[in-house]
């Protein structure tokens, strides 16, 4: 099976898992969103995201899961380096490139597209 096959399937199973909470457990959105970005923090403090990154590329990058993943790495690298002050600081270091990005890209957007009122 090809890499952009596996990479849709995983990403497509983790959306599907947030439309499953939000149609049959009846939880809104924020708690769904909470939900996936503690299952990522979770999965990457058991060892388990890493992999799932290797094995689905952007499928497992790409969904709000990552961003979990991206604190609790940050905070876990800083942690070991700085202590505790490492552990608050590190969780803004790591996800702080990908939060300037969606902001930089959603302002050149902004200028480019005008919504229809």
């Amino acid at each position: 099976m090809g890499q952009v096959m596996i990479a849709f399937l995983v990403g497509g199973a983790i959306c599907v898992i947030g439309q499953v909470l939000l149609d049959f457990v009846k939880l809104t959105p924020a708690h769904v969103m909470s939900i996936l970005v503690a299952s990522g923090a979770i999965l990457d403090g058991l060892g388990l995201y890493d992999p799932l990154i290797d094995f689905a590329g952007a499928g497992a990058t790409v969904p709000i899961t990552s961003f979990g993943h991206a604190l609790y790495h940050g905070a876990w690298q800083e942690a070991e380096r700085d202590g505790l002050i490492g552990l608050i600081t590190g969780i803004f270091e790591v996800p702080s490139a990908g939060i300037s990005a969606a902001i930089v890209f959603s302002f050149f957007a902004s200028l480019i597209f005008r919504p229809k009122g």
